[in-house]
């Protein structure tokens, strides 16, 4: 069993944090122990569940959890923080797993005895490389109104800066400086105004030059804002494609016929299901969507929670023809 969140909850990386607990909330409810007594799969798999939705369920949780992944990634490449430093080695014997983690807010020695390995198989004597700081990645969730029309949203931004008291001087220098232990940075948190521009789609990429992790001899990287469009209850984001489920009765599936859906805009239309539809079976409605964009459509099947005594006798019945 995959132990990636993200996998578990079957939410893609850009989803975001409303639709990441409108999906735990669904798969809770349908794995939770007293709707399943005595069954382990589905206890396990509730189990698995509750883990990942405490690892990413929170802005802050899956900010740590995104930026470990990155990092990870980062570690298996060589240097942790983009040119943070000098090409074969850093000066003055500074570690950078210090500055990753201050931070990360702490280090994993896992991490850190990756970075080490891959450290020591470089060529000892590299050129310089370019001193720059690293660029952040950050995601941003608004709503489709705002989105439409253009917002400011007020985001807690956290990097590290250069050392307010020896500024930067005292990384790669025997020197030492009480307040950031030579690593010439220590991590800050502000609150900034991101502007989100009109017609803002899900996944667009807004850069803030500067506003990334500074270097203490270099150019600071810039901030990546990942705009993340939160489609609502009901509609979800694939591969930039907005998708709205359309629940459907059963006999309605089979037999055809004509149901309301209320569209990104608010507006109610009714469409034609074709008889003998089956559940993922989708259709394209152009100009319902987002912004006059484009709306696909997905059946999916009304589970009713529970049954009457006439729709029981005509499930019967139906049994008994092979239905």
């Amino acid at each position: 069993m995959s132990d990636n969140p993200y996998v578990v909850l079957g939410v893609p990386k850009d989803a975001t944090n409303a639709e990441i607990k409108r999906v735990y909330r669904k798969l809770a409810r349908q794995y939770h122990p007293d709707r399943n007594p005595g069954d382990a799969a589905a206890e396990e798999k509730f189990k698995s569940i509750q883990a990942a939705y405490d690892s990413i369920g929170t802005v802050e949780g899956r900010k740590e959890y995104d930026n470990q992944g990155r990092a990870q990634d980062m570690f298996r490449g060589g240097n942790p923080f983009s040119n943070f430093g000098t090409g074969g080695g850093f000066p003055g014997g500074v570690d950078i797993g210090d500055i990753f983690s201050q931070f990360m807010g702490g280090r994993n020695q896992q991490q850190r005895n990756e970075f080490e390995a891959s450290r020591a198989r470089k060529e000892p004597n590299r050129s310089a490389e370019t001193e720059n700081g690293s660029d952040i990645e950050s995601g941003l969730d608004i709503t489709l109104d705002d989105a439409k029309n253009g917002t400011d949203v007020k985001f807690t931004h956290r990097r590290l800066k250069k050392c307010k008291k020896c500024d930067g001087r005292a990384f790669g220098t025997t020197k030492g400086c009480s307040e950031c232990k030579g690593l010439g940075v220590s991590t800050r948190e502000s609150v900034i105004t991101v502007k989100v521009p009109p017609g803002a789609i899900h996944g667009q990429q807004l850069r803030l030059n500067k506003m990334g992790n500074e270097h203490p001899h270099g150019k600071p990287g810039d901030l990546i804002i990942n705009i993340r469009l939160d489609a609502e209850d009901g509609r979800r984001w694939e591969n930039g494609r907005l998708i709205q489920e359309v629940p459907i009765n059963y006999t309605t599936l089979l037999l055809g016929g004509n149901v309301q859906i209320k569209t990104p805009s608010n507006k109610r239309i009714q469409i034609e299901i074709p008889a003998r539809s089956k559940i993922g079976d989708r259709r394209r409605l152009n100009g319902q969507g987002h912004d006059g964009g484009p709306l696909d459509i997905e059946f999916t099947i009304i589970e009713p929670d529970k049954l009457n005594k006439k729709q029981i006798i005509a499930l019967e019945k139906l049994k008994e023809l092979g239905l």
